[in-house]
C-alpha cells in the first residue's frame, strides 16, 4: 500500500487545493492528519460524481459509515485514506460520531431532492463544513472552536454552493432553497435548462447576506482564538472575496477568483489572522 499520509497529500491538492495550501501554513508534525481528514472529505464529497447512481453512492457511503463504526478493518487497513483517517482518530482523540454525521449529510448529494428551506441548507453546512473545521481545529490546537467553526463552515457552504450553481443545475441537483425561489418565483425548470433570471439573482443575493452574516460572527470570535488553530480557518479567508465577485456577477456565470489569487489571499491570512474571515 502507498504511504497514507503521501497518498492523502495527492489527493487534497488535487480535489482540494485551498486547504492544501491552508496545510502548508500548519506544523509539519500535524499536517498528515490534516491531509487525512480533508482527503477523507474530499471522498465522501464526490460520491455523486464518481458513482453516478444512488445505489452505488450509497454502498459507497455506507463503507466508510462502517470503517468509522470500526467494521471492516481489513478493508480499511488496505485504504490508503481510510488507514491514515483512523490512525488521526486515535491520535487526536477525533469525534467518530461527528465524522458519520459528515457522511450521513453526503447522502443528500446523491439525489435530486431540493432542499426545501434555508433551515436544511444551514443543518447540511453545519455537519459538512462547519464539522470540517471543528476537527481540523482539534488537529492543530486541541480544542473544537466551535464559536468559529459553526458560522465559518455555513459561510463557507454557501459561497461554495453559488458558485457551483452551473455544475449542479447540469445534473439537475438545486441547492438553493425553495423558499428563497419561490418568494421571488423562479421555477426551478428554469434553473435546470440553465436560464438565469433576475429572481434567481435576487435570490443569490439574500444568500450572500446569510453567508455574511456568518462570515461576520466567526470574524468576532478570531480574537480569543489560540494561535495554534489559525490554519484550521485559513480557507476562511477566501469567503468575503468570493461572494464580493459573486456579487458582480450572474448567477450562471459565476466570476472566480484565480488560483494565484485564492494563495495569496491564504497567505496573506496566515500572516494577518485578522485577515481570515475578513
Amino acid at each position: 500500500m502507498a504511504d497514507p499520509s503521501g497518498y492523502c497529500a495527492g489527493v487534497v491538492r488535487a480535489a482540494d487545493r485551498d486547504r492544501y495550501l491552508a496545510t502548508l501554513f500548519a506544523p509539519v508534525e500535524h499536517r498528515g492528519a490534516l491531509y487525512a481528514l480533508y482527503a477523507f472529505n474530499s471522498e465522501v464529497a464526490r460520491v455523486r460524481e464518481v458513482a453516478r447512481e444512488p445505489l452505488p453512492g450509497e454502498i459507497r457511503l455506507q463503507w466508510w459509515s462502517d470503517v468509522l463504526r470500526g467494521a471492516r478493518s481489513g478493508e480499511a487497513a488496505a485504504n490508503p485514506v481510510a488507514a491514515a483517517l483512523l490512525a488521526s482518530i486515535e491520535r487526536y482523540h477525533l469525534a467518530p460520531g461527528k465524522l458519520t454525521e459528515l457522511v450521513e449529510a453526503r447522502r443528500f448529494d446523491l439525489y435530486d431532492e431540493p432542499l426545501a428551506t434555508l433551515d436544511e441548507l444551514e443543518t447540511y453546512a453545519s455537519k459538512t463544513s462547519s464539522v470540517l473545521f471543528s476537527l481540523a481545529s482539534r488537529i492543530v490546537s486541541g480544542t473544537e472552536v466551535e464559536a468559529v467553526a459553526e458560522p465559518g463552515g455555513r459561510a463557507y457552504t454557501i459561497a461554495e454552493l453559488m458558485r457551483a450553481l452551473p455544475l449542479h443545475a447540469g445534473r439537475h441537483q438545486l441547492y438553493v432553497p425553495l423558499e428563497l425561489l419561490d418568494r421571488h418565483a423562479v421555477k426551478t425548470a428554469d434553473i435546470f435548462a440553465g436560464r438565469s433570471s433576475f429572481g434567481l439573482n435576487a435570490s443569490f443575493a439574500e444568500l450572500r447576506d446569510v453567508a455574511r452574516r456568518h462570515l461576520a460572527a466567526a470574524r468576532g470570535q478570531l480574537s480569543p482564538l489560540p494561535r495554534e488553530a489559525l490554519p484550521a480557518f485559513l480557507p476562511l479567508a477566501l469567503v468575503g472575496p468570493a461572494l464580493d465577485r459573486l456579487e458582480r456577477s450572474d448567477a450562471f456565470a459565476p466570476a472566480e477568483l484565480g488560483p494565484w489569487r485564492r494563495q495569496w489571499l491564504l497567505w496573506r491570512a496566515a500572516r494577518n489572522p485578522a485577515r481570515i474571515a475578513a
